[in-house]
């Protein structure tokens, strides 16, 4: 049985294809008006957009480059103007730089820290002025978090890292306002970054307990859970659903 979102407002931040595209469209089939962000392809927004709406849902989408601090804080306060509230915000953009050490510079750690990072806790701080009883905080995370089995992620590991400690946080200081704050941890999830039947597709499945990718939906799913009333009592929690990535 599907939660039930009637009447709730929710942000996607990042929700334009794969992961972000598969939570904005769970969400509203759950009830939920919803609102995402995208930062190039208006035309993939729009297709998402549409999805919501064949819902009966409201939905909105606004261009916004995560790496701007004004942009992130400006895209809350819209989707409260638009629809009048905010119940759930998720925040699942990020960017993704690989490679040696030595080759990564100034320019790819700090974007990387400013949308994977940043943004988050701006959102969260933003979103959570507006926020009541109630509201949900879910953040996209991933299993590199649990274990790093490649060369060239320590960048983005690092950064994904960070979410742990930001989620935990939250909590303690949202918890009294009834306001819960969890991360989910992807797997190798069938996507346009990361295909399932990619070059590397092989030997990543090889990782895994289930011996398969994962889907967008799959990670909606736990979301979902995260975004209804069934998960009133979570909070702070690092769920992982990696298809058993890091066990």
């Amino acid at each position: 049985m599907a939660n039930d979102l009637d009447g709730r407002v929710a942000l996607v931040v990042g929700g334009s294809r794969g992961i972000g595209a598969g939570v904005a469209a769970r969400l509203a089939e759950d009830g939920a008006d919803v609102v995402l962000t995208f930062q190039h392809r208006d035309d993939q927004a729009a297709v998402v957009v549409k999805q919501i709406e064949g819902f009966g849902r409201r939905g909105m989408a606004l261009q916004v480059d995560s790496a701007d601090p004004a942009a992130v804080t400006t895209a809350v306060d819209r989707a409260v103007a638009q629809f009048g509230r905010l119940d759930i915000l998720v925040n699942n953009a990020a960017v993704f730089f690989v490679g040696p050490v030595e080759d990564l510079g100034r320019e790819e750690f700090d974007r990387m820290i400013a949308v994977n990072v940043r943004a988050p806790f701006l959102a969260s701080k933003a979103a959570a002025r507006h926020m009541g009883d109630g509201g949900r905080i879910i953040t996209i995370g991933s299993n590199m978090v649990e274990r790093t089995v490649f060369p060239g992620f320590s960048l983005y590991s690092m950064s994904k890292t960070a979410l742990v400690g930001l989620t935990k946080g939250l909590s303690r200081d949202l918890g009294p306002r009834g306001i819960t704050v969890n991360l989910v941890n992807p797997g190798p999830i069938d996507t346009d970054m990361n295909p399932a039947d990619g070059p590397a597709a092989g030997t990543i499945i090889g990782f895994t307990a289930l011996g398969r990718y994962g889907t967008p939906a799959e990670i909606a799913t736990a979301v979902a859970y995260l975004a209804g009333d069934g998960a009133r009592y979570v909070t702070g929690a690092v769920i992982n659903v990696d298809g058993g990535f890091s066990v």
